[in-house]
């Protein structure tokens, strides 16, 4: 058992920590349990490692009765809402406990007295000036010393009543010691002696401590007065040099003015400056009076009530409200300038304004549906090879929710703006969280892409970037995604999907990864995505849920960020969706901690130390992490109105389907099974949907006829026929505007795009695209 620290002053008050086991039923017993004592407050926590998140009660010793049972027991009892049965260690430490118990009851009513009174009295007067502002700042600022002098003397009250209350004890059991003859009751007595002089020498101790706290308090604020006192002087010896040099700059003022009423014309012509007589050269003087007048006033900004910083007025810059929007502190390393070299700048907008996007889509028909007859006989399966009908979809495709992770652009475009690696990693794993949010209401399932099925998201003119997703392969269905920013970064992924169906829930595995590459630093990161898991499929509300774990890596320089989604427990005490995750160097030094959901908002702190905690529930030592005060890193925008009938589709989620022009044949806002569905023509959809589907069926058929053929043509014919390891052609298909190439820097093999696509849109010229509806 570790003796609790000594009682040491701070700024909030007393605080005294401990170990002390707490009562908690017949079957456990006594628990050992960390105690905190603070600001009249007793809390306790399981371990030291929660006292940053999870308290598991406080007391408050204004209205707590305090009472000992023996020699190491004692309880304290809040008038029957909360009683805590304590045991300490030891007898002394028992009585050290008592004590600082004691002195934290007295301060805590004296503290609820003082501010009942506080809570009769109003201010006299609004403020008027900032002058008068400065004048009542100052005021206040001498009121709460003289209350904090105050708490100390009351302190010291305290401490005197208990030393002659302990005292008198002591006294007694000596008096009565030396009555005592030798025999059996003198061990008794002598304990009971020892005991009181050991709570005797605690409140000396304590009261000791008071008094040196009163002391060094009263000798800082001493010093501090007189350095105001001084400073006061002075300021008002230069208030009085600048008033008379006021009212000497009036006076100039009127004689100019004056002049100038008799002689107009000499100001109207400026040909009678040089000619002008001594009137004029005296009018001369005085404007040069009044430039050294504006001259002056910028000079005694030192004695301004409120005096100007110059990081809140630099021209052309934004970096204090950047800072503020983002969570990064006053030294961040973030180049904000850049902003203003935007295609979002008013001259651009003005030249050519914005499209003015749709904000609302047809409501989703309420049809029933037996879900059982169509779910019974595909357990086992792969999603992708059950024929669902677009009950269970959403009129979107699997392209288009892929184009959905650029909800939230703005992380990447204030990533590439950052100089520190480590800052920037921070924005892009909010990045990587951020594209969960929109699936927490969106139980509906997009649409498979056909084979070769595109999709563009142009949002260059709004916000920078512009983004291409193809479908390159259909067995097993894989899709392409690249997005460029003329904001310096570029953001490809290529994502197949693992799905199953295990009659309770629906587990979806995406494969492959995302790379985020940025021009200016030349950081290249690259991670994967979480299993996504739908509940609740054959009976029950339909819920979404993400679990597993992320590493997004920086390849240039070895920083890493460890995310982990929490998956949802009944049993659990921590929020749902929760996110967490740690920033480190390659070294493996934490530097960054995050922290948040998935659904809502992701926050970031900086950390200043870290050490081994206890043992966690799996055997391993926790980590625990110092931080700064936790900043937000992104959050969550409101859904629109009515998006409960809509799909719960985002803001940017009902823009996806809006008609464009000049888009390619292929694109998925020409797919007519999707167009029914937002329509809200369903069984028209189910035909379409099923038509489609065949067309691609038999296209595939054909295709695979050619490669046989070509097969079983000579080795010299036989060119550019692609066959798997196990013998099994593939789908023989050359992807549009992507190409599979191995990356030189993750050593991955992906489609990446190779270019064309809007070169082709400009021109207008689709020849290469298949007919697929």
């Amino acid at each position: 058992m570790s003796e609790p620290k000594a009682l040491t002053p701070t700024p909030a008050g007393d605080t005294y920590k401990g170990w002390l086991f707490k009562w908690t039923n017949y079957i456990k017993g006594y628990q050992r349990r960390w105690f905190v004592l603070s600001n009249g407050l007793l809390s306790y926590y399981r371990t030291q490692a929660e006292m940053g998140h999870t308290c598991r009660g406080t007391i408050n010793l204004a209205t707590a009765n305090i009472a000992v049972e023996d020699s190491c027991n004692f309880v304290i009892s809040n008038g029957g809402a909360q009683t805590y049965h304590l045991k300490a260690s030891s007898e002394v430490e028992r009585q050290r406990w008592i004590t600082a118990l004691e002195l934290a009851k007295a301060k805590a009513v004296r503290n609820q007295a003082e501010s009942d009174d506080s809570g009769d009295e109003c201010p006299t007067s609004p403020p008027t000036s900032g002058q008068g502002g400065g004048a009542r700042n100052s005021n206040s600022e001498v009121q709460s010393t003289l209350r904090t002098l105050g708490s100390k003397v009351e302190d010291l009250s305290t401490c005197n009543d208990l030393i002659a209350k302990h005292g008198s004890a002591l006294q007694r059991s000596l008096s009565e010691l030396e009555g005592v003859r030798l025999g059996g009751d003198t061990d008794g007595k002598i304990r009971q002696v020892t005991e009181r002089a050991t709570l005797f020498r605690i409140t000396s101790n304590a009261m000791i401590n008071a008094c040196r706290d009163f002391l060094s308090l009263a000798q800082a604020h001493s010093k501090r007065w007189q350095k105001a006192l001084h400073s006061e002087r002075d300021q008002r010896i230069r208030l009085e040099e600048t008033l008379e040099q006021l009212a000497k700059q009036h006076n100039h003022l009127e004689r100019a003015f004056r002049g100038a009423t008799i002689l107009p014309l000499s100001q109207s012509n400026p040909a009678l400056d040089s000619k002008s007589s001594g009137s004029v050269k005296g009018d001369a003087s005085d404007e040069d009076d009044e430039n050294e007048f504006f001259d002056a006033m910028e000079d005694p900004a030192g004695f301004i009530t409120v005096p100007a910083d110059p990081k809140y007025h630099r021209s052309g810059s934004n970096v204090s409200g950047l800072s503020t929007e983002t969570g990064i502190d006053d030294q961040s390393l973030c180049d904000e300038q850049s902003l203003g070299s935007n295609p979002e700048s008013p001259q651009s907008l003005e030249v050519e304004p914005v499209r003015k996007r749709r904000t609302k889509i047809p409501d989703k028909p309420n049809y029933s549906l037996n879900l059982w007859s169509i779910m019974k006989n595909c357990i086992g399966k792969e999603l992708s090879k059950i024929p669902m009908p677009v009950n269970f979809n959403e009129p979107i495709s699997m392209l288009q929710r892929l184009s959905e992770d650029l909800e939230y652009y703005e992380l990447l475009d204030k990533a590439a703006k950052c100089q520190s690696s480590l800052e920037q990693l921070c924005y892009v794993a909010a990045f990587t969280v951020s594209s969960y949010s929109t699936t927490v209401h969106r139980t509906g399932k997009p649409f498979n892409p056909l084979l070769g099925e595109t999709y563009e998201l142009d949002r260059l003119r709004e916000s920078g970037y512009r983004s291409l997703c193809e479908q390159v392969s259909h067995h097993p269905p894989a899709a392409a995604h690249h997005a460029i920013s003329e904001r310096g970064w570029t953001l490809r992924q290529e994502i197949s999907l693992a799905s199953k169906f295990r009659g309770k829930y629906l587990s979806i595995m995406p494969l492959g990864s995302i790379q985020c590459m940025f021009e200016k630093s030349n950081n290249h990161y690259s991670w994967k995505k979480v299993t996504t898991t739908v509940h609740n499929i054959i009976v029950g509300k339909l819920w979404i849920d993400q679990s597993g774990e992320i590493d997004v890596v920086n390849h240039r320089t070895g920083d890493r960020c460890h995310l982990k989604f929490a998956p949802y427990s009944y049993f659990s005490r921590d929020v749902a969706r929760k996110v967490t995750g740690v920033v480190a160097d390659k070294e493996g030094k934490a530097h960054y901690v995050l922290s948040g959901t998935w659904d809502e908002k992701m926050e970031f702190s900086r950390v200043m130390q870290s050490n081994k905690g206890e043992n966690g529930t799996e055997g391993k030592q926790k980590t625990v992490y110092q931080t700064l005060k936790a900043k937000e890193l992104w959050k969550k925008n409101p859904l629109p109105e009515g998006a409960e009938t809509m799909y719960y589709f985002s803001s940017l989620a009902l823009t996806l389907n809006e008609p464009e022009e000049g888009v390619a044949p292929t694109d998925s806002r020409r797919r007519p099974d999707q167009q029914l569905m937002e329509a809200g023509r369903w069984d028209e959809a189910n035909a379409e949907k099923q038509r489609l589907e065949e067309k691609q069926r038999s296209v595939r058929r054909e295709r695979e006829r050619e490669a046989q053929q070509a097969a079983n043509l000579p080795e010299e014919g036989a060119e550019g026929v692609e066959v798997a390891e196990d013998g099994v052609h593939q789908d023989n298909y050359e992807a549009m505007w992507f190409e599979r190439t191995e990356d030189a820097v993750t050593g991955e093999s992906m489609h990446v795009y190779k270019g064309g696509y809007w070169e082709a849109k400009d021109h207008g010229s689709w020849d290469v695209c298949p007919d697929i509806y």
